[in-house]
């Protein structure tokens, strides 16, 4: 997580610029902001937003592109839908990168690593769960969430070590026998944040949650 500027060949984050800006517009296009007119939803988005920059602070860092943090991907993209999760998750970003005053170059990297794919595998699990599975509070909780979160992480975790190997930053022996199995740890770890976090919202603030409808999940079951 987290790619600094010099880690790796300038060749590598024109590549991240041109795969991450096409799907952060995409998402600002398709992104459903009317929902955001509501100020109680605004202010959610934007607490989730200025909640998930801190959370992003307090890391672990091993070496240069090699940290560990909670990510609130899936979290996210529950509450708010896969574009708008992009688009809040983005700024999480750029929050970041403003404070640690470098990474401008692998901002494209960073955004596909550590936004756009685990937006996707969160969304892509939600979908295919509620169109396979029934509609039950349980399968909501355990899997969409919780497993959910376990897996974006841990597609995070693959997604980058296998970029640093394929770009020589570091032995691919070391990344894959060493590293990644830290990052399937904190899979764990975001998988009973997220677990919790969205029990909450979908007991006490379901109007946060754009993914959950109580009419389905709750009432006459």
């Amino acid at each position: 997580m987290n790619l600094p500027d010099t880690l790796l060949p300038a060749a590598w984050h024109w590549v991240g610029w041109i795969a991450f800006a096409p799907m952060l517009a995409f998402a600002v296009w398709r992104a459903p902001w009317g929902r955001l007119q509501h100020s109680v939803l605004l202010n959610a988005w934007l607490g989730t937003i200025v909640c998930l920059m801190v959370l992003w602070r307090i890391a672990a860092g091993v070496q240069p592109g090699i940290s560990f943090h909670f990510l609130g991907a899936t979290l996210f993209t529950l509450m708010a839908g896969p574009h708008l999760a992009l688009a809040g998750l983005t700024l999480v970003l750029l929050g970041t990168t403003i404070w640690e005053g470098s990474g401008w170059q692998s901002f494209g990297l960073n955004g596909v690593t550590m936004v756009a794919i685990p937006v996707a595998v969160s969304y892509a699990l939600y979908r295919l769960i509620e169109t396979r599975l029934p509609n039950n509070f349980f399968v909501y909780i355990f899997l969409t969430a919780f497993a959910g979160a376990g897996l974006a992480v841990a597609a995070v975790g693959v997604s980058t070590t296998s970029l640093l190997a394929g770009a020589g930053a570091y032995p691919s022996g070391q990344l894959f026998d060493v590293y990644l199995p830290y990052y399937l740890l904190l899979a764990w770890s975001e998988a009973l944040f997220t677990g919790m976090i969205l029990t909450l919202f979908v007991v006490y603030k379901p109007e946060w949650v754009a993914t959950f409808d109580d009419r389905r999940y709750l009432r006459n079951k």
